[in-house]
């Protein structure tokens, strides 16, 4: 396995919950290493005395599994013939969503506890509440996003060229620029080639899991909508701007067609909302809001990446890294002015700021205005790319952003 790029954190949520009675469902975009973590997790129960038998791998874009995808009772056979009787077997399954209802085969396998049951898809609409009640008090979403700026750089310390820069400044770069899809990390020195690769990896999201799945007839203008959406990273977005934007070049899609995009493009883990919560009202308000890319590389292979578009390519970073760490993340609204981020475990927040520098004083300024308004006991922190060491300003935390994404004052 050691072609593979090790993905501890999110082995660490798999081994939580080995040999429990749930079925763990891994989601998130195509080819941000889905298969691959449940590889290297089979790999590791193997190293721990599992038998070979008693781990069982399928993945449902097999040609030779086809006449299985239409019969979920003949795909459970199929599955049951392989099982040893009386012995813990691991079952392994990729896009499951390729199977017709397949939430009636995972009930039923799941009622086998002599079956330790994993799944990845690559669709939200998977878990809708209609799925998610089948399935009720039976699975555990496990999502997965690319590789985070601390494991893209642990990565290419290892296998990097003696010509490339491997500060962390440098690795910053490279990283906003070419994003963290697992296979980007085999082409990094042929630019030209990543960028193939990862509108490959858009073109395959946009046809196969919105086009096909939402039937959109129109597939140019599912581009369009998709270029706003990440050209516009970081804005407050609503439905109407989209459609009257696209409506001056001549598209005029109406509101209904653009949510029904939007939604699609959410579904598949291309983009990700994220809502505005009032402060002082605590309480989550109705749009616009704002979107974020899965990974910066996709973003900039489709709208192309400016020096202009640092500041908001360092949000969207931090965002990620949020939603790796957070169960809820918002941005903030107040009469202040706008937070980037808050963010949610329980009733604990936490409030972040997001500047690529506060040198000039008016800009510090500026930028600490908002967390300053908030008088109450929740931390917070204004993130940035000058290196300096921790600084505080009226208990508001001041950190060197590569830092934080690599721990550091988390």
């Amino acid at each position: 396995m050691a072609e593979y790029i090790p993905r501890e954190t999110e082995l660490a949520s798999l081994r939580r919950w080995r040999d429990k009675d749930m079925v763990k469902v891994v989601t998130g975009v195509r080819r941000c290493g889905k298969s691959t973590l449940l590889a290297l997790f089979a790999e590791e129960l193997r190293q721990q005395g599992v038998p070979d038998e008693r781990i069982v791998t399928l993945n449902l874009e097999d040609f030779a599994l086809s006449h299985l995808l239409k019969d979920p009772r003949a795909f459970h056979d199929h599955v049951a013939s392989l099982l040893r009787p009386g012995e813990r077997t691991y079952l392994f399954i990729d896009e499951i969503q390729l199977l017709d209802a397949f939430e009636t085969a995972l009930n039923s396998l799941a009622l086998n506890h002599d079956l330790d049951v994993y799944v990845t898809g690559s669709n939200a609409q998977m878990l809708s509440s209609e799925i998610a009640t089948r399935l009720a008090g039976r699975y555990v979403e496990i999502h997965l996003l690319p590789l985070s700026y601390a494991q893209y750089a642990a990565h290419r310390r290892l296998i990097a060229d003696p010509e490339e820069d491997l500060s962390y400044p440098g690795l910053y770069a490279s990283f906003v620029s070419q994003g963290g899809f697992p296979l980007v990390q085999r082409l990094a020195g042929d630019p030209e080639a990543v960028s193939d690769y990862l509108r490959g990896i858009i073109d395959t999201v946009l046809i196969k899991d919105v086009a096909i799945r939402a039937k959109v007839a129109n597939v140019a203008l599912l581009t369009d909508v998709t270029t706003f959406l990440l050209h516009n990273v970081g804005n407050l977005t609503s439905l109407r701007r989209i459609a009257d934007t696209l409506g001056t070049f001549g598209r005029k899609p109406s509101s209904t067609t653009v949510d029904s995009y939007v939604s699609g493009l959410v579904d598949a883990f291309l983009v990700y909302p994220v809502r505005r919560w009032d402060i002082q009202g605590l309480r989550l308000l109705a749009g616009p809001d704002k979107y974020y890319a899965v990974d910066p590389g996709v973003r900039n292979a489709l709208v192309g990446y400016a020096g202009g578009d640092a500041g908001h390519l360092l949000e969207n970073v931090v965002y990620l890294e949020l939603r790796r760490r957070h169960t809820s993340v918002w941005c903030g609204a107040s009469k202040a002015g706008e937070i980037d981020f808050v963010v949610s475990e329980g009733a604990d927040l936490t409030f972040y700021q997001v500047a690529q520098t506060v040198r000039p004083p008016d800009t510090l300024a500026r930028e600490l205005a908002p967390l300053q308004a908030i008088r109450d006991h929740h931390p917070k922190r204004l993130l940035t790319l000058d290196a300096e060491p921790p600084i505080t300003h009226d208990g508001i935390q001041q950190l060197y952003v590569l830092d934080w994404l690599r721990g550091a004052g988390t």
